[in-house]
């Protein structure tokens, strides 16, 4: 959400904001299978306010659904001005198979962090033990760090020593052009069970502006299997005003 189509009101130098969130997943057929609530602010000190109306706020919430297709509908409300947003959109939920390689969706981030033990797998942006913020639209500048998130599943293990044996390459291209590649091995990961998550943050202060694409390949070396995971994003010259860093999600 844009921070300009919020309603903001002032107290002791803070600016707030407060959004109401309602969500609905049903099945194809209208049956409903999960609902949720939530009243999520926004607060910004008089220091950073006008900075923050260029910026956006996410929101993010975890939902266990088994695999199949749904229908989600989101109501969002701004409790200051009663204005209501609406998005209706389909969603689906895969089906991942024993024996066979499988990944998660790719995350490009804007932070990635370990959390405290006592905050592993709670609160917004928390998978596992880690903290991933996307950046939904992909833009970022040559001062930033992409983050880099995803799992990769149903890696094979050596019949004696029960460790994988994969590899995975990351290529970046501006077009047909390729710009970086570089790899790394299961050994060198997080890795638990049959299961190995890539968190990287990569420098872009050497790209150039424009667009680009990241490809990961995954490849079993065990079970000769092979799995890729594409995403689009583009570099633009950092703002002098920049501050998206520096303004965290809250609640």
């Amino acid at each position: 959400m844009p921070n300009t189509a919020l309603s903001f009101q002032t107290k002791e130098g803070v600016h707030s904001a407060t959004i109401n969130v309602f969500g609905r997943v049903s099945t194809l057929t209208g049956r409903v299978v999960q609902t949720f609530e939530e009243a999520v602010s926004r607060d910004f000190p008089d220091s950073l306010f006008q900075q923050s109306l260029k910026l956006q706020s996410i929101y993010q919430k975890s939902v266990p659904l088994r695999p199949g297709l749904y229908r989600l509908d989101l109501v969002i409300k701004d409790v200051q001005s009663g204005n209501v947003g609406v998005i209706n959109t389909r969603l689906a939920v895969p089906r991942y198979e024993d024996e066979k390689l499988e990944a998660s969706s790719l995350i490009l981030a804007d932070q990635i962090e370990h959390v405290p033990a006592k905050q592993i797998n709670t609160g917004q942006f928390v998978i596992g033990s880690s903290k991933v913020r996307p950046r939904m639209e992909g833009d970022f500048t040559t001062a930033d760090k992409l983050g880099i998130y995803m799992q990769v599943y149903n890696l094979k293990g050596d019949d004696k020593t029960h460790k994988s044996a994969a590899t995975f390459a990351y290529t970046v291209k501006k077009g047909d052009q390729q710009i970086m590649q570089f790899k790394e091995t299961s050994e060198e990961m997080k890795q638990t069970g049959d299961q190995v998550t890539i968190e990287r943050l990569l420098p872009l202060a050497t790209l150039t502006p424009g667009k680009y694409t990241l490809q990961i390949d995954a490849t079993d070396s065990l079970s000769k299997q092979s799995i890729t995971r594409i995403a689009e994003f583009s570099v633009k010259a950092p703002l002098e005003t920049k501050t998206a860093a520096n303004v965290k999600p809250g609640r």
